[in-house]
């Protein structure tokens, strides 16, 4: 049984949430759009559990396409997932990075006994994903990924704008 699909546009920073998925840069560490939301309203604690993160496993940060977790400091989530997406290009198919991230955070998700996830529209900032792209590859992740993970319930993707809300409606209307 596949997760229930849920669309909210809006700040993925105020949602509730088992689990947040962050839009991470490789580092970990922090940077614009959405990971620099999730620190800042997380607070310090985010950032300190990523610096554990890069001083053991992750020192040379986390790769493009897989998923970490850490706590949610002051968010109402459990967890945040980091995920590093890919930035996108007119000459290389990246498309099997951009729907691991989906996939690896929900396996994150799922080990962590996530009922309810909350992803952004990956990638689709300043990485320059074409919306409409990244929202069909993300709605097919989550179904396929989901289907094999009973135990999430629902994934939410918190859409910043119109724009990329209109596009994960007529990505989901796709997918049936």
């Amino acid at each position: 049984m596949t997760a229930r699909v849920t669309l909210v546009q809006g700040d993925i920073t105020a949602q509730r949430a088992d689990v947040l998925v962050n839009a991470a840069n490789s580092s970990l560490l922090g940077g614009g759009g959405v990971d620099g939301a999730i620190h800042r309203r997380g607070g310090p604690e985010i950032l300190d559990a990523c610096r554990r993160l890069r001083a053991g496993h992750y020192g040379k940060g986390l790769p493009t396409g897989q998923a970490v977790a850490t706590t949610a400091g002051r968010l109402a989530a459990a967890h945040v997932v980091h995920t590093v997406g890919p930035v996108w290009s007119a000459t290389e198919d990246r498309s099997a990075l951009l729907a691991s991230c989906y996939r690896e955070s929900l396996r994150v998700a799922a080990g962590l006994g996530a009922r309810t996830v909350a992803f952004p529209a990956i990638s689709t900032g300043v990485y320059r994903w074409p919306v409409e792209d990244a929202a069909r590859i993300a709605v097919r992740a989550v179904r396929e990924a989901s289907a094999a993970l009973p135990a999430v319930a629902e994934v939410r993707f918190v859409l910043f704008d119109d724009v990329a809300h209109q596009a994960f409606e007529r990505a989901l209307a796709a997918e049936g």
